[in-house]
């Protein structure tokens, strides 16, 4: 989402010229710049002006340290006034009460519910006993598509479809959450196309006969500045305590991201991307400020690969490397892992200078197919002992998987050279570095 903006913002710091100091004549162009790139991402003129200011008023006088160039200042200044411009800190959810009640509202087609199962598995990872409610009386199919979500992620979902009172509804779920030992209870409310009166006179009736301990509105990152509008009509009726941003991995200029929290005064909580009920995260401002300005977010990464990856399967795993055993099915178990940690293109962004290097190239799960289609030709044996697959098993493969024999060779001679590096490097943890590396090739291909 933010391609553009960090391509745009880039260019502008490479404008400064001088040294020693950043003046009011060598700062002013690329102060212009920025705000420029900022409105053309679609953020609020009236914000960007506010942040370039401030950002050129920091700027002027500082002294330039040695080894630091105008253009590295003022791309740190800018990122702790975008930082601050999106909150300075995160906020967690607040979940008091027993049971704690979480309203969420937002438009139709906002991505309320699915966002309301991602985070019963956000809530459930953390040991919590969560129960959603389905409370859009009026889409067709939404209680059916909230069910669906609730025995997809192993969550009870508490729906009354014959019931035309949400109101009753919800607050039939908080006395069934509270006999059934539910200490959150997650109520996915109704929305509409655009604001209207019933629908907000439905959803503050609700906030105010649930009392809930922390109301949520879902708003698509990829509808911009109306995404801020809509925001600011709702938090007049709704006084929410916090924003979801939807969609963050669309293509759309990603204003409302940055200007949401200024317009509203009322923190950004949790983003999303993709419809994968793991892929939803707290909002860090410095974090995203970084990843804006093409610096990358290595603490993200890491955080992902802490959840994703299976600390007794690592354990398994190195120890068959430190044997040389290391096979296809062990392939196959790391490629699941890394695929749980969300859209892959999105973690490359995560390693700083990798924004730029992948700008426009088409990289998601599917560039892993067809080393999948590969791999799952071959049988158990195969997978188990790579060293006998001969000439004539790898054209059977090959015809099995719908790849060339050329793809079935070179996959072949990649996982051969990553066995020998794992066995050269499994002392220094190289093995990680090999796997990565094979997965990177092949994605090229």
């Amino acid at each position: 989402m933010f391609d553009n903006l960090s391509f745009k913002l880039d260019r502008a710091f490479k404008t400064l010229k001088g040294t020693g100091k950043i003046t009011e004549i060598n700062v002013a162009t690329t102060v212009k710049e920025i705000r420029r790139a900022l409105i053309d991402a679609d953020v609020n003129y009236k914000v960007a002006k506010e942040v370039t200011d401030k950002i050129k008023e920091e700027a002027l006088g500082r002294d330039v340290l040695i080894a630091v160039s105008p253009g590295q200042l003022l791309v740190k200044i800018t990122q702790e006034e975008l930082t601050q411009l999106m909150g300075g800190a995160k906020e967690e959810i607040n979940l008091k009460g027993d049971p704690s009640v979480v309203l969420i509202s937002g438009l139709q087609g906002s991505g309320k519910t699915t966002f309301s199962g991602k985070l019963g598995t956000y809530l459930k990872k953390q040991g919590r006993q969560v129960l959603l409610v389905a409370c859009d009386i009026y889409r067709p199919a939404a209680i059916e598509q909230l069910k669906t979500l609730g025995e997809q992620i192993g969550i009870e979902v508490y729906a009354e479809p014959g019931n035309q009172n949400a109101l009753e509804i919800a607050s039939n779920a908080i006395e069934y959450a509270k006999k059934s030992g539910k200490k959150t209870v997650i109520v996915d409310t109704a929305g509409r196309l655009a604001v209207d009166e019933v629908m907000m006179d439905e959803i503050s009736a609700l906030k105010q006969s649930l009392n809930p301990s922390e109301t949520l509105f879902v708003v698509d990152s990829m509808t911009g500045q109306d995404a801020v509008n809509t925001a600011k009509t709702f938090d007049e009726r709704l006084d929410f305590d916090g924003v979801v941003l939807t969609k963050l991995d669309g293509d759309s200029r990603g204003g409302a991201a940055i200007s949401i929290r200024h317009v509203v005064n009322k923190p950004i909580k949790f983003i999303s991307t993709g419809e994968k009920m793991e892929n939803l995260d707290l909002f860090y401002p410095d974090r995203m400020a970084q990843r804006i300005l093409g610096m990358g977010d290595v603490v993200s990464l890491v955080e992902k690969a802490q959840q994703s990856f299976d600390e007794d399967e690592a354990k398994r795993l190195n120890a068959k490397i430190r044997k040389n055993q290391f096979d296809f099915d062990d392939f196959l178990s790391q490629l699941d892992q890394i695929k749980k940690m969300g859209n892959i293109k999105d973690l490359l962004g995560m390693i700083p200078g990798m924004g730029k290097a992948i700008k426009g190239l088409d990289i998601d799960d599917e560039s892993f197919i067809p080393i999948e289609a590969i791999i799952r030709s071959m049988t158990p044996d195969e997978r188990g002992n790579p060293s006998i697959i001969d000439g004539s098993r790898r054209r059977r493969i090959a015809k099995g998987s719908g790849r060339t024999i050329q793809e079935v060779n070179n996959l072949m001679k990649q996982f051969a050279d990553m066995r020998k590096m794992m066995k050269q490097m499994n002392k220094m943890g190289g093995a990680q570095k090999a796997l990565g590396a094979l997965g990177g090739n092949m994605r090229r291909r």
